[in-house]
């Protein structure tokens, strides 16, 4: 099979913009770089957003926790990954001013568009870009960061690097074991009534001390639900926040899990599926 080219031209430039790349806002937006367009640094993941409802296009693995930190945030209501810094002129003219070397495609050797790894909307926009912190003893990555960085001051938004050091590891698992039951086909279906059989069951049995693993395969055996069913809904109540847990302790599904609060009344909309 032919290796996919990753060169960068004028044209392919042109053709992303007409593409819309870079541009839109939630559901709309379109990443400047997709997962096949780079070769990425560990391995690039295409996650579903909770909050856009698209697919993300995360490089690495560090950019995917990263993510999962954002999506867990209720401060942040928009996540745009691989931000282009354009127009393309400007970040030239920037690397001039500063005596440096633009960055170009290797093979082309054309100025390539800059990215920032997230530029995020929260009661503030704030840019982000992501990095091993062991990276930053590069001299060349500093300098392009400089560019970065005096991108977004001339735009007056707050712009910053996260390494691994920043990223709380507990968290990350935890909103990574849940992600994916953000949407779960059980509670949309299952109706109120039987929702709320289930749920109480659980409760009721975790309480006793049981394991949370423990807890969920009996509430499936009593209910006659497939097996897992129970788990996954558990998964489903924490990320809809219905359920509250320490997400800086790590879920341990072999041990009894502690729930802060069980929320209620629209909660219940929620879990069903029909919130956001």
């Amino acid at each position: 099979m032919a290796k996919r080219k990753r060169t960068t031209t004028t044209a392919t430039i042109e053709k992303r913009l007409k593409e819309g790349r870079g541009q839109g806002a939630g559901k709309n937006y379109i990443p400047w770089l997709l997962i096949h367009d780079v070769p990425s640094t560990g391995r690039a993941t295409r996650l579903k957003g909770w909050k856009t409802g698209r697919i993300h296009h995360l490089m690495s693995d560090l950019e995917r926790d990263y993510f999962y930190v954002l999506e867990w945030s209720d401060d942040v209501s928009d996540i745009r990954e691989q931000f282009p810094l354009l127009p393309l002129e400007e970040t030239l003219e920037i690397a001039e001013e500063l005596g440096i070397p633009h960055p170009v495609d290797p093979r082309t050797k054309e100025p390539i568009v800059l990215t920032t790894d997230f530029y995020i909307m929260a009661q503030q926009e704030f840019a982000r870009t992501v990095k091993m912190s062991s990276e930053l003893e590069s001299e060349r990555v500093l300098e392009k960061f400089e560019i970065e960085r005096r991108y977004w001051k001339r735009r007056g938004v707050d712009w910053g690097i996260v390494t691994e050091n920043e990223i709380p590891g507990k968290l990350v698992w935890n909103v990574e074991w849940i992600h994916s039951e953000h949407e779960n086909e059980d509670a949309a279906h299952l109706g109120t009534y039987a929702l709320n059989n289930i749920e109480n069951s659980i409760l009721s049995l975790l309480k006793q001390g049981i394991s949370l693993a423990k807890a969920a395969s009996l509430c499936d055996e009593r209910v006659g639900l497939e097996l897992g069913t129970s788990l996954a809904l558990v998964k489903h109540f924490i990320a809809r926040k219905r359920w509250i847990v320490d997400m800086y302790e790590k879920i341990n599904p072999g041990k009894p899990l502690e729930i802060l609060e069980v929320r209620s009344g629209n909660d219940l909309l929620l879990a069903r599926g029909d919130g956001a």
